[in-house]
C-alpha cells in the first residue's frame, strides 16, 4: 500500500490548535542500578547502605532509596567492603587487587594502596577501628594499620583462597578468625604471630563466620549445609547443626533482639544460662532457598522459619538464587537479606496471631532491574508503575518515592507484556504475560492473583483490556493465534486466595509470525494485532472476524494503537517508520521518519494529534501529525528503549529499555513558555536600564548589566566610552577587580574575538593591559579555561605587534625620503656632520614639523652611543637601498673610535649618491624641473598615507 501525503477531513478535523501541541518533556530518573552484586554493607546508623555497582561504590539513602554519592573505583568490580565502627571511613577493594580508603564525610579518598598478590575477597576491621584484616586469593590474610598505613601481620597456611575473615569482639583477646574454600577454619594469635589452631570439620567452602555476643563460641557456615558452633576456651566442636542448604551467611541473634522472647513461647534464657560456658546460641541462617531460619545451637532447634519465600529459585542449576547475605540492623531493629538478583529485603520481628515471632518485609530496594521490557501505570490517579523485568515477578513502584512497594509473585519464567484496567467496582487489575504460556490477572492493591488463563502454546507477546466496558481482555503469543477471555467472575472471589480458571470465547490463527502488539479500539468493537510478519490486521470483536489486513512495512511491527479521536490505527516498525492507516479502506495517511533504529514503541498524545516514540536507537520522538514534523527528540536512554506507556489522565510518560533505567517524562511546553515570557520581560527591563545607566555614565552598573544580558558588542561600545574618556581607568580598573571568575572567562571570550578584528583589536588590547594590571597572575589562572583562551589572543597579538612594528620603521623611510628631495629649497641649516648644508625654502613650510622631528631624529642618532654592528645594521635598515653594503664606512684600524661609526661618514655617502644621481641628469635642466615638481607630489602623497596608516 502506497503512502499518500493527504489525510481525510475527519482527520483534520481532529487537528488540535497549534498552541496546545506539546513541544518539550523534562526527563526525571525514577531509579537508576546501585547494586550488581558482592557484599553490602550497613552505615552504624542504619541511614544509608553501601552496594557494590561495577567499579564504582553507591551510597543509598535507605528513607528515600536514592543514590546520595557514588564513589570512583578504578575499572575493575568491587569485591570486598567494610566500615570502621564510628561509620566515619569506608574501606573498598577491587579485582585489581587495589585498596582504598574513603572519607564518608566528604566522599574522598584518603589513601590506595596495592594490598595482596590476588584479588581481596573479604575484609574486616576490629572494635576499636585500628587494625583492618584483608582474605586474598593469593592464600595470605594479612592486618593491617588504618593509620599508618602499613602491614603489621602476615598469616599463610591455607591452602586455597580465603574467603571469609573477622576479628573478636573483645579487643582483649587478640585473635583473628578465617575460612577458605579448602573447607579448614584457622584462628591467629595477633600477640604470638601465630595460628594457634586449625578447626577442620568442614566438607566445602566456608562462607561465614560470627562469634557469640560472650565470646566463647564461634560459627562457621559453608556450602556443605552445616553450621558448626565450636568452643573457643578449648578450641573443641561443641554441635553440628544441619541446615539442608547451602549457608551463604550466619549472624548471631543477640539476647536483646526484638521479640525474641517469641522464639522460645514467651520464655527467655535466665541469667545463670547466660553467664554459663555452654550457653545456648541462637543464631540465624540464609542460603540458596530463600527461606529465612532461625537456630537453637542445643540440640540443633529450628526455632522460626519462613512459611513462604520471597525470593524465587533459579529456573536452572547454572544460575544462582536465593540470598546471598544477610546483616542484623543495628539496635536489633530487624535484618536486612541480599538476593541473588540483587535486590535489599528489610525485615521487621512482628508477632502473629498466634503468638509467635513472624518476619515481615517492610521495605524493598532493587538495586539492579535487569532489561526492562514493559511499563504500565496504575491507579486511577496513577500513583504506581508496574514494571516488567527480565525476571518472572512483576514490581510495583510508588511514584511519589519510586520504592518497591509490593513484588507479585506467580510466574515461573519471564514476564513480557502487561496491561491494567479499571474493573466496575473499582478494583484495579493488571493484566501479565509470560514465557510460560499464561495470563494472570492480579489485584493491584492486594497483589493477588485473582484468575490465570491458560491456553496459548507458546509465550505470550501481547495482552490488552477492554477500553469500554472493561468485561474481557486479548492475548496474543508466538503460536500465532490470538485469543478473546471474559473477565466476568472474578470481582466475585477477589477475597479468595485460589485464582480462577479462565476459559477463551474465541481464537483466530491471526498471523504468519510472532504477536507483538495488541490493541482495543476505544469503543470495544475491533482489535488490531501486529506481527513480525510486517503486516497488522483489524479484526471485530468478540468473534474474531478479519476486517483489514494493513500491507506497506519492510520490517515486523512492533507496537499498535487506535487514535483516540478518530477512525485510524497506528503502526511502529522495524523498518524505522511510524505509519497511521485508515480504518475505512486500510490506506496509509501519514508516514514518520527520522528513528535510526527499529521504532518499538510509539502511542497518540495531545488528544490524537501528536504521536509519541521510542526506538532501537535511544531516542524518544515527539511528532505534531499535521506538519509531519518532529518536534523534539529526547535523549536520556544508552541503549533499546523496549517499554513506553503515556498516563491516561496527565499524559505522563514513562520509558525504560535495556540500560535498566526508567525515566519519568513531565510536559514542561507551558513551564517553558511562561519562563521565556519571563526572561523576555526581564531582558527588556534590564535593557532600557542599560540604556539608562549609559545617559548617566554610570559605567561599571553598565558593563555589570552587559554581562548578565550578555551583550559583547553593548559591552565594547562601553569600553570605547571609557577609554575615549581622561580619569576613568580608576574606574574600569575597580570594575575588573569585582567581577566573577566566570564572568572573567566570558570577558576574555569577548576580547578573544575583539582582537580578531583589526577595527577593534585596539580596544581588545586596552582592555586586556587593564585587565592584567587589575588581577594578579594567580587569579587569572584560576579562571575555567584560561589556557585556551590565551592561546587564541596570543597570535592576534604578536600578528597586531608586527603590523605596528612595521608601521613605526616606514616612518624613518619617510623621513629619509622628505630630507633627501631636492626639489625642495630648504633653509640653511648649519649641521656640522653634513658637508652640504640643509636648507628649508618656502614652499616647505607645510612640511615643517614632518622636517623638525627628522633633525631631531637625525640630532638623537648622532649622540647615541651605538656599537659598531648595530648602526651598521640599523643604518642599512633605514638608509641605504639594498645593494648598498659597501657604502657604509669601515672601521677604523687604529685609535680609540674603533669600536664607532661615525654619522657623517654615513651621510657623507648618502649625499654622494644623490649628488652623483643629479651629475647624471644635469644634461636635460628641462626634464629635471618636472621630475623635481613630480618628486614634491610624490613626497605629499607619502607623507599623507603615512600619518593616515598612523
Amino acid at each position: 500500500c502506497c503512502c499518500c501525503c493527504c489525510s481525510c477531513s475527519a482527520f483534520d478535523l481532529a487537528m488540535a490548535p497549534i498552541d496546545s501541541y506539546k513541544k518539550n518533556y523534562r526527563c526525571t530518573p525514577a531509579f537508576q542500578q546501585f547494586y550488581t552484586g558482592g557484599p553490602v554493607r550497613l552505615s552504624p546508623d542504619a541511614s544509608a547502605v553501601f552496594c557494590p555497582c561495577g567499579d564504582q561504590v553507591k551510597v543509598v539513602d535507605l528513607a528515600s532509596g536514592s543514590v546520595r554519592a557514588s564513589l570512583d573505583g578504578d575499572t575493575e568490580p568491587i569485591t570486598a567492603l567494610v566500615l570502621t565502627p564510628d561509620g566515619s571511613s569506608l574501606f573498598a577493594a577491587s579485582r585489581s587487587r587495589q585498596i582504598k580508603l574513603w572519607d564518608i564525610a566528604s566522599y574522598t579518598c584518603r589513601r590506595a594502596w596495592k594490598a595482596h598478590e590476588g584479588p581481596v575477597a573479604d575484609m574486616s576491621i576490629d572494635v576499636s577501628g585500628g587494625l583492618l584484616a584483608t582474605a586474598s586469593a593469593d592464600r595470605s590474610v594479612l592486618v593491617w594499620d588504618v593509620e599508618q598505613g602499613y602491614c603489621t601481620h602476615a598469616f599463610r597456611g591455607h591452602k586455597g583462597v580465603v574467603t571469609t575473615v573477622i576479628f573478636h569482639p573483645d579487643p582483649h583477646r587478640l585473635l583473628l578468625f578465617s575460612g577458605g574454600d579448602d573447607a579448614t577454619v584457622r584462628i591467629w594469635d595477633l600477640k604470638l604471630k601465630r595460628c594457634v589452631v586449625v578447626l577442620e570439620k568442614h566438607f566445602s567452602i566456608i562462607t561465614s563466620l560470627a562469634v557469640s555476643c560472650n565470646g566463647r563460641s564461634l560459627l562457621s557456615a559453608g556450602r556443605d549445609k552445616v553450621v558448626n558452633v565450636w568452643d573457643l576456651e578449648d578450641n573443641s566442636l561443641l554441635v553440628t547443626v544441619p541446615i539442608f542448604e547451602a549457608v551463604e551467611s550466619v549472624i548471631i541473634v543477640p539476647d536483646d533482639f526484638q521479640q525474641v522472647g517469641l522464639l522460645h513461647g514467651k520464655k527467655t534464657l535466665t541469667k545463670k544460662q547466660k553467664q554459663g560456658t555452654s550457653v545456648p546460641v541462637r543464631f540465624l541462617t540464609v542460603g540458596e532457598q530463600g527461606v529465612i531460619r532461625i537456630w537453637l545451637s542445643e540440640g540443633g532447634v529450628c526455632l522460626y522459619e519462613q512459611k513462604s519465600s520471597n525470593e524465587v529459585f533459579a529456573s536452572n542449576e547454572e544460575t544462582k538464587g536465593g540470598f546471598t547475605g544477610a546483616a542484623l540492623l543495628p539496635s536489633c531493629q530487624g535484618f536486612m537479606c541480599v538476593t541473588a538478583d540483587q535486590r535489599l529485603l528489610f525485615y521487621e520481628a512482628v508477632e502473629n496471631n498466634g503468638g509467635m515471632l513472624d518476619l515481615k518485609i517492610n521495605k524493598r530496594l532493587i538495586g539492579h532491574n535487569e532489561e526492562v521490557i514493559d511499563l504500565k501505570f496504575l491507579g486511577e490517579d496513577e500513583n504506581y508503575l508496574a514494571v516488567a523485568t527480565n525476571l518472572e515477578q512483576v514490581r510495583i513502584y510508588d511514584m511519589a518515592t519510586m520504592v518497591c512497594m509490593q513484588e507479585l509473585f506467580g510466574h515461573t519464567d519471564i514476564v513480557l507484556c502487561l496491561d491494567t484496567s479499571l474493573l466496575p467496582l473499582g478494583i484495579t487489575v493488571l493484566a501479565s504475560g509470560s514465557k510460560d504460556h499464561m495470563i494472570r490477572i492480579w489485584d493491584a492493591k492486594s497483589g493477588i492473583c485473582l484468575a490465570i488463563a491458560a491456553g496459548h502454546m507458546g509465550a505470550i507477546g501481547a495482552v490488552a483490556f477492554s477500553r469500554k466496558n472493561n468485561n474481557f481482555f486479548v492475548s496474543g503469543s508466538s503460536d500465532h493465534t490470538i485469543k478473546v477471555w471474559s473477565l466476568e467472575g472474578i470481582v466475585d472471589i477477589s477475597g479468595s486466595q485460589e485464582p480462577k480458571k479462565l476459559s477463551s470465547l474465541s481464537v483466530v490463527a491471526a498471523h504468519d509470525k510472532d504477536i507483538n502488539s495488541l490493541a482495543v479500539a476505544p469503543n470495544d468493537s475491533l482489535v488490531c494485532s501486529g506481527s513480525q510478519d510486517r503486516t497488522a490486521r483489524v479484526w471485530r470483536l468478540p468473534e474474531l472476524v478479519p476486517l483489514l489486513a494493513l500491507r506497506g512495512h519492510k520490517r515486523g511491527i512492533w507496537c499498535v494503537e487506535f487514535s483516540p479521536v478518530d477512525q485510524c490505527v497506528l503502526t511502529a516498525s522495524g523498518d524505522k517508520t511510524i505509519r497511521i492507516w485508515a480504518l475505512s479502506d486500510g490506506s496509509c495517511l501519514k508516514m514518520f521518519e527520522g528513528h535510526t533504529a527499529s521504532v518499538l514503541r510509539a502511542s497518540f498524545l495531545t488528544r490524537g494529534t501528536q504521536v509519541i516514540s521510542s526506538g532501537a536507537d535511544g531516542l524518544v520522538k515527539l511528532w505534531t501529525i499535521k506538519t509531519n514534523e518532529c518536534v523534539n527528540t529526547f535523549d536520556y536512554h544508552n541503549d533499546k528503549i523496549w517499554a513506553l506507556t503515556v498516563g491516561k489522565q496527565s499524559e505522563m510518560l514513562a520509558t525504560g529499555g535495556s540500560d535498566s533505567v526508567v525515566n519519568l517524562w513531565t510536559d514542561c511546553t507551558l513551564a517553558d513558555e511562561e519562563e521565556a515570557l519571563r526572561k523576555e520581560v526581564e531582558e527588556t527591563l534590564k535593557d532600557q536600564d542599560l540604556v539608562n545607566t549609559l545617559a548617566e555614565a554610570d559605567y561599571g552598573k553598565a558593563i555589570r548589566l552587559c554581562f548578565e544580558l550578555k551583550r559583547p558588542f553593548k559591552l565594547l561600545n562601553v569600553f570605547i566610552e571609557m577609554l575615549k574618556k581622561a580619569g576613568l581607568e580608576p574606574q574600569l580598573l575597580s570594575v575588573l577587580k569585582g567581577l566573577e571568575k566566570d564572568n572573567l572567562r566570558v570577558l576574555l571570550e569577548y576580547i578573544r574575538e575583539w582582537n580578531s578584528k583589526p577595527k577593534f583589536c585596539h580596544i581588545a588590547q586596552q582592555v586586556l593591559f587593564q585587565l592584567f594590571c587589575a588581577l594578579p597572575p594567580k587569579e587569572i589562572i584560576e579562571v575555567p579555561g584560561v589556557r585556551e583562551l590565551l592561546e587564541g589572543i596570543i597570535p592576534y597579538t604578536q600578528r597586531h605587534l608586527s603590523r605596528v612594528d612595521r608601521l613605526v620603521r616606514s616612518t624613518f623611510l619617510l623621513d629619509y625620503t622628505l630630507s633627501a628631495m631636492s626639489v625642495l629649497n630648504p633653509l640653511v641649516i648649519e649641521q656640522p656632520y653634513l658637508k652640504q648644508p640643509h636648507r628649508l625654502d618656502s614652499e616647505s613650510q607645510l612640511n615643517g614639523n614632518a622636517n623638525d622631528m627628522h633633525y631631531q631624529n637625525l640630532e638623537s642618532f648622532k649622540q647615541q652611543d651605538c656599537n659598531g654592528d648595530n648602526c651598521k645594521n640599523l643604518a642599512k635598515e633605514l638608509f641605504l637601498e639594498e645593494g648598498n653594503e659597501k657604502a657604509l664606512p669601515r672601521k677604523r684600524q687604529n685609535g680609540g673610535d674603533s669600536e664607532h661609526c661615525g654619522l657623517e661618514n654615513i651621510y657623507t655617502q648618502v649625499h654622494r649618491k644623490d649628488k652623483t644621481a643629479s651629475m647624471k641628469r644635469s644634461r636635460k635642466r628641462s626634464m629635471e624641473n618636472q621630475k623635481a615638481i613630480g618628486d614634491e607630489q610624490l613626497g605629499s602623497e607619502l607623507l599623507g598615507s603615512v600619518v593616515q596608516d598612523n
